[in-house]
């Protein structure tokens, strides 16, 4: 009997084949396209279906690409040619939310945001806030150890994950991890899990930590500096006064001519954006007028035109100028958005760098940072080409020159290759120059004890 069949035997409805929905799993927001088309897409609503799925996938050794929202950025849950695509955004539930021990339990589909509204009723929210928590599922931000602008100052996912329910290649269930605040039991198979982007298992259920709201208001703070260099100085100034701001995002000349053009004068929030990089800073807790005032006089030190929000609406019209980068690209063409992190302190010489190759290639890279952990993400905006081919790349072998010159620069900073989209197939060309030979083939050997087979996401992180 084939793979096929017996899915369809095993799991009816839940098996789907329809071609266009095969051919959209074969993307993500990437620019990605993986070669040739899945065998069929299984919607799976429950752990047992998981199971069923992985137990013939292992039989029969097929691949698996493990897939929720379809967001990520590197490539790494795209169906490719004869792979199962095993689709969990149909388990989004909230399992249990326990207010006293501070934690939720819930399964991979569930929308970011959609957790966060509902833990609001309890005083509660989850830290971690990628740009696209609005759209993307939990279980993918746990899959690539997600972070976002607050990570500097409350940490990527991985210190938000508690415990794990996790299906096996051969569809054995595994639980890692505590309900407890501390637990040293064994090794942390819950941490290696966390950013292993599918190639160990499959992530059915997620405990993970619930912060409480603190007391306090909220200033956020917008600086103009005359360049990158200027803005990227005082950022390392506020940290180095042992400042810790929620959010300090730095975005650079071309990023913000951009944008200027985009909100046009109204959205400026009366600051002068053209020909300049722009700083933000948000302050939160009790602290957060001491810290903001402090802030304040760090920046214009460092010769920032600055402004300060005096209510939530001013801060709103400061944080529309970051919000607006993404959706002022994409009026441009389609994004690669890149991602690399250098120590802080090396910021300015990335940004050196980004523009160096930037003028040698011809290329435009609009970037922006986030300054307090010194993640920047270097964008490529490529023009729509109406006669392009549905299978032809949308990312042309250009960029990705330029791109390999930039992944390299930030490795010879003492950086990575990525600090929160995770490596996937974008990136593996790249992975044992940062790892290490030692390293790099350990990490393979964890990934066949845990996936004899090769059949769990094959391509992503290592060439099959």
């Amino acid at each position: 009997m084939s793979t096929l069949s017996r899915l369809t035997d095993e799991l009816g409805d839940a098996v789907s084949t329809d071609r266009a929905e095969l051919s959209a799993s074969r993307i993500d927001k990437s620019g990605w396209v993986a070669d040739g088309m899945p065998l069929a897409i299984v919607h799976a609503t429950t752990v047992e279906q998981v199971q069923a799925t992985l137990r013939i996938a292992s039989d029969t050794r097929t691949p698996v690409v493990t897939r929720g929202a379809g967001t990520g950025l590197a490539g790494g849950a795209c169906g490719s040619e004869g792979t199962i695509v095993l689709s969990l955004a149909g388990m989004n539930r909230i399992l249990e939310i326990r207010p006293e021990d501070e934690l939720a339990v819930v399964e991979p589909g569930l929308i970011n945001q959609d957790l966060n509204d509902a833990l609001a009723a309890y005083g509660l929210w989850f830290a971690p806030d990628p740009a696209s928590k609005a759209i993307s599922s939990v279980g993918g931000n746990i899959a690539t150890n997600a972070g976002g602008l607050l990570c500097a100052k409350y940490g990527v996912t991985r210190e938000a994950v508690l415990g794990l329910k996790v299906v096996l290649a051969d569809g054995r269930l595994l639980e890692t991890g505590h309900r407890t605040v501390k637990g040293v039991t064994g090794y942390d198979l819950t941490a290696l899990l966390t950013g292993s982007e599918g190639t160990l298992g499959v992530i059915v259920e997620a405990t993970v930590r619930a912060r409480a709201v603190t007391p306090g208001d909220v200033v956020t703070i917008g600086a103009v500096f005359a360049d990158v260099a200027s803005a990227a100085a005082a950022s390392a100034a506020i940290t180095a006064a042992k400042l810790r701001p929620a959010v300090m995002e730095l975005i650079d000349e071309p990023s913000l001519a951009i944008i200027a053009d985009y909100l046009g004068p109204e959205g400026t929030a009366g600051l002068p954006l053209r020909g300049g990089s722009f700083l933000l800073l948000q302050t939160d807790g009790p602290a957060a007028a001491a810290e903001a005032e402090a802030s304040v006089a760090v920046l214009r030190a460092a010769g920032g035109d600055v402004q300060v929000s005096a209510d939530a609406a001013s801060g709103e019209r400061l944080l529309a100028i970051r919000r607006a980068f993404h959706p002022a690209l994409a009026a441009r063409g389609e994004v690669l958005i890149e991602d690399v992190s250098v120590p802080r302190s090396r910021m300015a010489e990335m940004f050196d760098a980004i523009t160096a190759i930037s003028v040698r290639t011809g290329i435009p890279i609009p970037t922006v940072a986030h300054a307090g952990d010194g993640n920047l993400h270097p964008n490529f905006v490529i023009p729509v080409d109406a006669d392009r081919a549905v299978d032809a790349p949308i990312v042309p072998e250009a960029v990705w020159v330029a791109a390999d010159e930039l992944f390299r620069a930030a490795l010879a900073l003492g950086g990575t290759l990525t600090g929160e989209h995770g490596v996937g197939v974008l990136k593996r060309r790249w992975l044992a120059e940062e790892l290490g030979e030692t390293s790099f083939d350990l990490q393979r050997q964890l990934k066949a004890v845990f996936d004899p087979h090769g059949i769990l996401n094959p391509g992503v992180m290592f060439a099959s």
